[in-house]
């Protein structure tokens, strides 16, 4: 077993894949990376529509969430390829306004570049949410 892993790690390290390549979604490119959250960096409120308002329904003020973009098709065929353009969001309001077929809102507390990176991506993609 332990020459097993030997060649595998070898091959991982031929291929230069490495513990950075754990991040990375299977199936999908490499997005520009998303700059960690710093304890320090001034927050703003960002309201966000999420596609899918059953979602927005399950989250509460607190909560912490990545917001993903997922771009339409060029061909008008389904949804394109797919990035993180928040990680660690945090949640400080939903309201209460029923979801429609455009999807519901939430509020998120984030830095201003990722409020603008957000802002960018809603009004290109379908925003979704994966809760922390």
């Amino acid at each position: 077993m332990a020459a097993g892993l030997a060649v595998t790690a070898a091959a991982l390290l031929a291929t230069g894949a490495g513990p950075g390549e754990a991040e990375r979604v299977r199936g999908h490119p490499v997005a520009d990376p998303v700059p960690k959250q710093s304890a320090n960096v001034a927050k703003v409120a960002a309201p966000v529509r999420i596609a899918d308002g059953a979602t927005v329904r399950l989250l509460r003020p607190g909560n912490r969430v990545d917001v993903i973009a997922a771009e339409e098709s060029a061909t008008g065929t389904g949804v394109g390829a797919a990035r993180v353009v928040a990680r660690g969001a945090r949640v400080t309001k939903v309201p209460t306004a029923g979801a429609t077929e455009s999807g519901a809102l939430v509020v998120l507390s984030v830095p201003r570049p990722t409020a603008a990176r957000l802002a960018g991506a809603g009004a290109t993609s379908r925003l979704a949410v994966t809760l922390w």
